[in-house]
């Protein structure tokens, strides 16, 4: 009878989980797809905003698999739940901030990039050209990200956006501060009737000025962000050398409950601490 009641209670268990089974697998693939369909979403425009043409599909796979695979990776070289846990945590996080980077990245080579394009449509102007020439030859003389930006306007304007439109998109996908001066530029000139190489040149000199600012607003708090930076490592690196000379030194700080206390308000103010040394050392321009 014995073995009888194990063998029934064996089928009752594995029955319980495929009834289980059926009920919650299309409400967890429902979850998943939306899940998926979000950052899809958020992903997809920082994608087209640095030009990166990765299929949907693609997309999806490397969105799945990139947070198991970096947990497997954190338990492996951890053997922790700390190594697994954080592995999927940056997994999750990673395509997002790879994109934050390259994004960064292709907007100051673009900021860097137009002084010479400026100086290109001034020039262009100078020759006898109108303004939409003037941009197919900044399109062909100038390398990427400038020339693809600009050969974008061309486009939606040949295929009927206004100039004007294809201009303020240009401005608001790129979102720098001396492109916003030279699209308001245009078109203020477009509508005044302004002589465009005049203003060119002005917004030349502007705009070399605001570098030559910024940088010398870099170099003076170059101190300040690299307290900022020492200051966040070096608990850190402190607490490490001690431990490693000592792995019961921590002991009073760790079992005691005061210790615990103690050491989540350390971490708190040297939290703020770092805030408040980044906030103070960023002067923006």
């Amino acid at each position: 009878m014995l073995p009888l009641l194990k063998i029934l209670i064996f089928l009752l268990f594995f029955i319980s989980g495929i009834l289980l089974y059926r009920e919650l697998y299309p409400l967890l693939m429902k979850r998943l797809e939306r899940w998926q369909k979000k950052r899809i979403d958020k992903i997809a425009p920082q994608l087209e905003r640095v030009w990166l043409n990765i299929p949907i599909e693609k997309l999806v796979i490397i969105n799945i698999t990139l947070p198991f695979l970096l947990g497997g990776i954190g338990w492996f070289f951890l053997k922790s739940p700390v190594g697994l846990i954080g592995g999927f945590v940056f997994g999750l996080v990673m395509p997002f901030v790879v994109l934050r980077f390259l994004e960064t990245r292709r907007r100051n080579k673009f900021a860097s990039q137009l002084v010479d394009g400026i100086m290109l449509l001034s020039s262009s102007l100078r020759a006898g050209l109108s303004l939409l020439q003037s941009f197919e030859v900044l399109v062909e003389e100038m390398p990427p990200p400038i020339s693809q930006e600009f050969g974008l306007v061309l486009r939606e304007n040949k295929i009927g956006v206004p100039f004007e439109d294809s201009l303020i998109s240009l401005n608001k996908r790129m979102n720098i501060e001396e492109l916003e001066l030279l699209v308001d530029s245009i078109l203020v000139a477009r509508e005044t009737g302004g002589d465009l190489t005049k203003v060119f040149s002005r917004l030349t000199t502007t705009i070399r000025d605001r570098h030559k600012l910024k940088e010398k607003v870099k170099t003076l708090t170059i101190q300040g962000r690299l307290q900022g930076m020492i200051m966040s490592v070096l608990p850190f690196l402190f607490a490490w050398w001690v431990n490693k000379i000592d792995p019961h030194h921590f002991d009073v700080m760790l079992k005691t409950e005061t210790g615990r206390f103690l050491l989540i308000l350390a971490v708190v103010f040297q939290a703020v601490g770092i805030f408040l040394i980044r906030k103070f050392s960023t002067i923006k321009v």
